[in-house]
């Protein structure tokens, strides 16, 4: 680095930053609204699914445990 260089400070690093991440983002491809509505619908039942099956696993362990102790 030359002398007469200055170091950035923190309002050019953030402005930097934020330009950086301004021009990342234009480069996402966004989901159409059915698109991410079909997607919210997968995960909401997914999650439904996943909290019955821990939700037995963990009755019949506790049952499983109970019965192992008394």
């Amino acid at each position: 680095m030359a002398q007469n260089e200055k170091k950035p400070n923190i309002f050019q690093k953030t402005k930097h930053w934020w330009r950086e991440t301004i021009g990342e983002l234009r480069k996402v491809t966004w989901p159409t609204t059915q698109e991410a509505l079909a997607l919210t619908r997968i995960v909401l039942i997914v999650t439904v699914i996943m909290s019955v099956l821990l939700g037995l696993m963990d009755f019949v362990f506790s049952r499983l445990v109970g019965l192992l102790v008394s």
